[in-house]
């Protein structure tokens, strides 16, 4: 396949830590122009460009891209990777908290898209590379609302994908497994245990943090995504973590739903 060997002007959400401090320390260090972005500003001891910005704030995604767009002239490459995680029972998680979650993982992608696209169109080229997870293709359990918005960016993308290939612009989706991140510290936790049993969602949490820690560091990801940046024509999807994790998120569309349900269940302790 051929690949395209030039340095590329990235912009990636969520860097301040995690997945995208791990793809921005990377992409810096291959030569790529390399600005950043998080809530909250960090130390300026980085090797990439750092700015302020939340997803949920379309007036501080337009300040950002504006400056950027200002200073450099093009973004080649958008990685959508900001996002939250929320645990809880789907009977115990308010609408405000759904949409909360949704605000960010979802419409915070979105957000950005209104604003990065129509300078790829006029450059007539360009790569969205938006962060699923493996979340997306499997509904977790006491992780409803979390797959939810990533189930929701997996159908947008690959309406996208379609919509922007007459632009040259390629969409492409990225499904990481575990990793060990501050993800699972800054999850956020249902508290009222209205009608999932406490005993049952403490031990199926306590699997989920030990199978994140237990994960892969994150600079995996940042390889990967230095690989397919640099591709003429990129996968649509690439997933990322254990074999054992491929190996189930790729027998997802072959086995029937009930013996899917049976793994998933029996990995995490449900009903026992």
């Amino acid at each position: 396949m051929m690949e395209n060997n030039y340095q590329k002007v990235v912009l990636i959400t969520g860097a301040s830590s995690g997945i995208g401090e791990a793809c921005a320390r990377y992409l810096s260090g291959q030569g790529h122009v390399v600005f950043g972005t998080g809530r909250t500003l960090k130390m300026p001891q980085l090797p990439y460009h750092f700015m302020q910005m939340d997803v949920t704030n379309a007036c501080s995604i337009q300040e950002v891209i504006h400056t950027i767009y200002n200073n450099v002239g093009r973004i080649d490459v958008l990685i959508n990777n900001a996002g939250t995680g929320i645990a809880g029972a789907v009977e115990d998680t308010s609408v405000e908290e759904a949409q909360k979650q949704l605000d960010t993982n979802f419409f915070g992608v979105l957000r950005v898209c209104h604003e990065v696209i129509p300078h790829m169109k006029v450059q007539q080229q360009g790569l969205i590379i938006n962060m699923s997870s493996m979340a997306g293709l499997i509904g977790l359990p006491y992780q409803g609302l979390y797959s939810a918005s990533k189930f929701a960016l997996e159908g947008v993308s690959r309406a996208m994908r379609m919509e922007l290939a007459r632009y040259n612009i390629k969409v492409v989706l990225v499904n990481p497994g575990d990793f060990k991140t501050s993800f699972t510290t800054n999850r956020s936790v249902i508290k009222k245990y209205l009608h999932a049993p406490p005993k049952q969602f403490t031990r199926t949490l306590d699997i989920i943090n030990q199978d994140e820690q237990n994960g892969s560091s994150p600079e995996k990801i940042g390889h990967l995504i230095g690989k397919i940046i640099q591709k003429r024509n990129p996968k649509s999807n690439y997933i990322i973590g254990s074999p054992a994790e491929i190996a189930f998120a790729k027998l997802i569309n072959v086995l029937p739903t009930k013996i899917t349900d049976k793994i998933l269940t029996s990995h995490y302790k449900i009903g026992m």
